[in-house]
C-alpha cells in the first residue's frame, strides 16, 4: 500500500501522523510511505531522516492526497485538505465529528474511508489511541491552569500548592478517566488540594487506592458539582463519552457564582466541552473570560509538547497503521471489531451510532458498509 503523510496545518500544530521508525516499520514490510517536504520539522524530525528509512518526499500536501491511498494524520483535516480526499481513500486520524457537522458532510461527500483514533476500541473497553494523548492533555490541563491563576496572567493570584502557613489551591477534576487521574497526579505532585469527581464508585475506589489519602474523591451529581466549583481555584473537565458530544456538565449560571480569577480548563473541548460557556480556542489565543473566570479551552492541546505527543501516538497508532496496510481496510476491519469501532464515515455514510446521534444522520452498521 502507498501511505502518505501531510503536514499538519492546524494552528500551532507540530505533531506528524508517522515518525521515521514507524516509517522504516512500513517500509521494511513492502510498503510505500510519501512524505510531504517539512512534515516532521517541527518535532526536529527533517526530511533526510525519513529519506534515511525509505520514505519518499513530495513537495506538498496535494501530491501526498494525489497519491496515497491511505492517508495518515494527527489532527482531523481541514476544510481544504478535505477537498482533496476522494472516494475509496483511507483516512486515518483524528476526527471528532460529533462536534464537527462541516467535516462530518464533507467527509461524507468526500466517499472516502474514515477511521478515527478516537473510536477505536481495546478489548477491555479503553480506548488505546486516544490515551496517550488524553494522558498529555490531563498533565498539560494543570501547568496551563497553574500558569493562568497567576495574576499577571489573569488568575486571582494562588500558588497552586501554597506555602507553609498558607493554604494550597483547590484544585476540582471532573471526570477520572485518563484525563483526571494524569490531572490529579500532576495536581498532587505540586501540593495542591486536589478533588475528583466521576459518576463510577469504582473509578473512585481505584483512584483513592492509587493515591491514598491525599486525594479527595467525590461521587458526581449536580449538587456535588456546584458546591466544589463555588469553592474551586481551578476546575478541570476530563470527562468523555466515545464518538459523542460532552455533557455540559457546568453550566453557565454555575460558571458565575465561580470565584472572579479562578481558571477552568475544557479538556473535553474536541467533543465540544464539558462547560456550557466553552468555546475552542488556539495555541495562539488560549484563553477568554466569562463572568471574570478564565476559560482555557485549547482544541489540540498536546500540540504544545510534539516531540512527547507524537512519539506518544505513533507508539499506540502503529500496530493499526500496519494491520491496514497489510490487509486493506475491508479485511483489517472484518478481522478485528475493536478497529471496526473507528469507522465512522465511509463511502457517503455515518457508521457511527454517536456521531449519528449527535449529529442527526441516518446511521449505518459498519458490517453493512464493509459488505457493499
Amino acid at each position: 500500500m502507498l501511505i502518505g503523510v501531510p503536514k499538519e496545518i492546524k494552528v500551532h500544530e507540530y505533531r506528524v501522523g508517522l515518525t521515521p521508525p514507524n516509517v522504516q516499520e512500513l517500509v521494511d514490510r513492502g510498503h510505500e510511505v510519501v512524505i510531504e517536504h517539512g512534515a516532521g520539522v517541527g518535532i526536529g524530525m527533517g526530511d533526510a531522516a525519513y529519506e534515511a528509512v525509505g520514505a519518499r518526499i513530495v513537495p506538498d500536501a496535494e501530491a501526498v492526497f494525489e497519491q496515497a491511498e491511505m492517508v495518515v494524520k494527527v489532527k482531523e483535516p481541514q476544510a481544504g485538505e478535505r477537498a482533496m480526499l476522494r472516494p475509496g481513500q483511507i483516512l486515518f486520524t483524528y476526527l471528532h465529528l460529533a462536534a464537527d457537522k462541516a467535516q462530518t458532510e464533507d467527509l461524507i461527500q468526500s466517499g472516502s474511508v474514515c477511521i478515527a483514533y478516537e473510536t477505536v476500541t481495546s478489548p477491555t473497553g479503553g480506548l488505546p489511541l486516544l490515551a496517550p494523548m488524553s494522558e498529555v492533555a490531563g498533565r498539560l490541563s494543570v501547568q496551563a491552569g497553574a500558569y493562568y491563576l497567576e495574576k499577571a496572567h489573569g488568575g486571582h493570584g494562588v500558588l497552586l500548592g501554597g506555602v507553609p502557613g498558607v493554604d494550597p489551591a483547590k484544585v476540582v477534576v471532573i471526570g477520572g478517566g485518563v484525563v483526571g487521574t494524569h490531572a490529579v497526579h500532576i495536581a498532587l505532585g505540586m501540593g495542591a488540594d486536589v478533588w475528583v469527581l466521576d459518576r463510577n464508585p469504582e473509578v473512585l475506589r481505584r483512584l483513592w487506592a492509587q493515591f491514598g489519602r491525599p486525594l479527595n474523591t467525590v461521587f458526581s451529581t449536580r449538587d456535588a458539582i456546584e458546591r466544589h466549583c463555588m469553592m474551586a481555584d481551578l476546575v478541570i473537565g476530563g470527562v468523555l463519552i466515545p464518538g459523542a458530544s460532552a455533557p455540559k456538565l457546568v453550566s453557565a449560571g454555575l460558571i458565575g457564582r465561580m470565584r472572579p480569577g479562578s481558571v477552568v480548563v475544557d479538556v473535553a473541548i474536541d467533543q465540544g466541552g464539558c462547560f456550557e460557556t466553552s468555546r475552542p480556542t488556539t495555541h495562539d489565543d488560549p484563553v477568554y473570560t466569562v463572568d471574570d473566570v478564565i476559560h482555557y479551552c485549547v482544541a489540540n492541546m498536546p500540540g504544545a509538547v510534539p516531540k512527547t505527543s507524537a512519539v506518544a501516538l505513533n507508539n499506540a497508532t502503529l500496530p493499526y497503521v500496519l494491520n491496514l496496510a497489510d490487509k486493506g481496510w475491508k479485511q483489517a476491519l472484518e478481522d478485528d471489531p475493536h478497529l471496526r469501532n473507528g469507522l465512522n464515515v465511509c463511502d457517503g455514510r455515518v457508521t457511527h451510532p454517536a456521531v449519528a446521534e449527535s449529529l442527526g444522520y441516518d446511521y449505518t452498521e459498519p458490517s453493512l458498509a464493509l459488505a457493499a
